[in-house]
């Protein structure tokens, strides 16, 4: 990727930036009346402006709405046009801005009828008006689309449906399909009903990663992009919405001129990417964007507060329990090779079939297998999701230098790749990097997370679990560059793509000081309640801790069951979601169970919660002000200004409480985690009001015997102070520790005391201060 300073970057025309930003889970369940209603709390809770998912017509009953099956209107199920006026009406009475997700990589096609793009592409085939839209390898196919939906020994259940009146449809179960102008026969449609498990072979549009329910669109073309934006460019014609989140980047055939292409429709509106950056990968600076939707500022939050002196007794112990040593780099190169050669194996083709008529074109030929296995392993070896040519070519040479490294028997078919790969123009470098981030995403996020528990807080999208934690001093020069480079880009503890809810990482990251007491805990759990695999044991019983408290909800046992299954089955290793182990899988679930039933496993549990309860609410504390007052513009997910404990989705698209979380803001309600709602209602109401205080970064020092406890910096007249790794500073207290204040007199807004500097005063209430200085 390129490292071109910002100064370099073209010239953006001037808008409007949030100065914060407050996540909303739109559904037919909680729909754009609905928004409009919790706008006002928002509003007092200090977000400058609300953040919506997905609202194009998706699925019917999606959940999550990434599933668009029509670009021209907004769902009637979250609330239709009408809803998006009523929101965007009641942002604009209270001063706030409207950001909206949108989906330019692929339509949902579960339910063809209801897309009417797919339907048409089904009935006509190359001869629909929008044939063009989607990315289909029709010569694959010998002319079909290749659908895989037939179950095991099912063909039988396909039908040829002749109504009367109206036009004749295939149908299979419940499901519909269009049947061809005067045809009558299966052979004669464009499409063809396959089993399902024919998806990893023979599959012929591309997806979204392995779902096959999700077709890709081409909206590198001018005019799909026309007419896949159409909705969006009235939102801004009309002044409904300020900013958009681009959804997955990394599919698109250009990332960049999409970018280019958005800015020119949204006259230069702030826009987000959903990018995942590697550690030390740096984001195009020539793309119109703000910056990433924030995972790389998370990885760095979590590891700040995360003990080192933890990392060689948790390997030790993740070892022991594993019966040999984890080598993370070399498990992502094997579970993504594994990727390529399985679910997506059709997408390794697809790129082998446009090498193949490069070279014929050119009178060259080579051996088909082993270009696909060829391509297999540069994709397995690739270091980042994907490159951008001719930006990254640098990252293309390393998965060369490694692929001839692992398989040095491909050396002459590596030969032949490596200048059409290198060729930024050429189709087969086009279609490698569309294919490497869906490879990079199963393989690791989807796979290898849950293959390695040594300290799960630190398996989440975005980071790196090799890397274990950072120093102060590292910290600060991260800020430094994130001010200098991408002062607007978001930060976020908690997405919808989150494996754990940010206090759940936040209890977790205390066994990196509790390592001993961890394992003790964790080998008894494990003899009361034994699972097959200990190793997976342990991300398990890491999960049920982060999720539990003493006053838990009555649906835990149901979530943390649906947690194991997902869990089990995304390891991958014991289980899968197509061959499930019920033997195994039913262990797993008696181990969640005794949980609630085992008075053993519960006073253990209640034990080791007890003692991480109260470093953990530190933690939980430090994580959200510094995520709110860090260079960037701070995200807040619903609900999680109290305790966020959610677990992999769909957990974490439960309905929040906004009665009770604004009854707790007014005082008219109780919760346990009041003093966290506090401190973001606080600290968002002065980023927001006070935004000329939060212009710069200076990293702010701590002398003292410790001192090492402490992160402080001044954002340019905003000091925030927050306390890390709380189990080590409660064994002798901050004592003589105190900050290195610029001149003035200071105050904490958090609880409105002043302050000299010392911090065994400063934090003696909470232990994180935002400070100001006293007119």
């Amino acid at each position: 990727m390129t490292d071109a300073s910002p100064s370099d970057r073209p010239e953006q025309p001037e808008r409007r930036t949030p100065r914060s930003t407050y996540r909303l889970q739109v559904s037919p369940d909680f729909t754009l009346h609905d928004a409009a209603q919790v706008l006002p709390y928002l509003h007092d809770l200090g977000v400058d402006w609300v953040y919506l998912s997905p609202l194009l017509a998706s699925e019917p009953g999606s959940t999550h709405g990434y599933d668009v099956v029509a670009f021209d209107h907004v769902d009637p199920e979250r609330g239709g046009e009408e809803g998006l006026a009523a929101l965007s009406a009641e942002a604009r009475r209270l001063g706030m801005g409207v950001l909206v997700d949108i989906v330019p990589n692929h339509v949902g096609v579960a339910t063809p009828s209801e897309d009417p793009w797919w339907w048409d592409v089904l009935k006509l085939g190359r001869g629909s008006e929008h044939a063009s839209a989607f990315d289909v390898d029709w010569a694959a196919g010998d002319g079909r689309i290749v659908i895989p939906v037939i179950g095991d020994d099912d063909e039988g259940a396909i039908r040829v449906v002749r109504p009367r009146k109206g036009e004749g449809e295939v149908r299979y179960h419940d499901q519909r399909f269009p049947l061809a102008p005067g045809t009558s026969t299966l052979e004669e449609q464009h499409y063809e009903l396959v089993n399902w498990r024919a998806a990893d072979e023979d599959l012929n549009y591309r997806r979204f990663f392995a779902v096959n329910t999700l077709a890709a669109v081409r909206v590198e073309d001018p005019e799909v992009f026309a007419e896949t934006h159409v909705e969006v460019k009235r939102w801004f014609d009309e002044g409904l919405v300020d900013g958009l989140r681009v959804d997955h980047p990394d599919g698109l055939r250009d990332p960049k001129r999409y970018l280019d292409d958005l800015a020119a429709l949204t006259g230069g509106a702030y826009v987000l990417v959903e990018k995942i950056l590697e550690p030390g990968e740096l984001l195009p600076t020539d793309w119109a964007t703000a910056g990433t939707t924030g995972y790389d500022a998370l990885a760095l939050i979590d590891r700040v507060l995360t003990d080192p002196a933890g990392e060689a007794p948790l390997t030790a112990l993740e070892d022991r329990l594993r019966g040999t040593s984890v080598d993370w780099e070399q498990m992502v190169r094997d579970n993504k090779r594994a990727v390529a050669d399985g679910i997506l194996h059709s997408e390794v083709r697809r790129i082998t079939r446009e090498v193949e008529r490069v070279l014929h074109a050119k009178d060259e030929s080579a051996d088909e297998d082993e270009v696909a296995d060829a391509i297999a392993e540069l994709i397995a070896c690739f270091p980042v999701y994907r490159s951008y040519l001719p930006e990254g070519r640098d990252h293309l040479d390393q998965a060369f230098a490694r692929a001839r490294g692992t398989r040095p028997d491909l050396a002459a078919t590596y030969d032949v790749l490596e200048p059409l790969l290198h060729d930024e123009w050429s189709q087969p470098a086009r279609r490698f990097q569309q294919t490497s981030g869906m490879v990079m995403a199963k393989g690791v996020e989807d796979c290898s997370f849950y293959r390695w528990s040594r300290l799960t807080s630190l398996n989440e999208v975005g980071g790196d679990p090799s890397i274990f934690a950072i120093g102060v001093d590292e910290w600060h020069e991260a800020m430094a560059a994130r001010q200098r480079d991408w002062p607007d880009a978001m930060v976020t503890l908690s997405t919808h793509d989150t494996k754990r809810g940010e206090d759940v990482r936040a209890r977790i990251t205390v066994l990196a000081e509790e390592p001993g007491h961890w394992e003790r805990a964790l080998d008894e759990l494990l003899r009361l309640a034994p699972v097959p695999d200990p190793g997976f044991g342990s991300l398990l019983w890491q999960a049920v801790l982060g999720a539990w408290t003493p006053d838990h909800l009555p649906d835990l046992r149901e979530r943390l069951h649906g947690y194991a299954e997902k869990a089990m089955r995304e390891a991958g290793d014991r289980t899968t979601w197509t061959e499930p182990d019920e033997a195994y899988e039913s262990q797993v679930h008696a181990a969640v169970d005794a949980v609630f039933d085992s008075d053993d496993v519960r006073s253990v549990l209640l034990d080791l919660a007890t003692r991480i309860d109260a470093p953990a609410q530190a933690n939980s504390l430090a994580a959200k002000l510094l995520a709110i007052t860090m260079p960037g513009v701070p995200d807040v997910y619903q609900g999680s200004e109290l305790w966020e404990t959610s677990l992999v989705d769909p957990d974490n698209r439960r309905p929040v409480d906004f009665g009770h979380r604004a009854a707790v803001l007014a005082g008219t309600a109780e919760d346990d985690a009041a003093t966290k709602l506090h401190v973001t209602c606080t600290a968002l109401t002065l980023r927001r009001e006070r935004p000329e205080l939060f212009t710069t970064y200076a990293p702010v020092q701590a002398t003292g015997s410790a001192a090492g406890h402490a992160v402080a910096f001044d954002r340019g007249g905003a000091i925030t102070v927050a306390t890390r790794l709380p189990v080590g500073l409660a064994a002798d207290g901050w004592g003589d520790t105190s900050l290195d204040l610029p001149e003035g007199r200071w105050h904490d807004v958090l609880t409105g005391l002043d302050t000299d500097g010392r911090l065994e005063t400063l934090l003696a209430v909470h232990q994180v201060a935002l400070l100001v200085q006293k007119n």
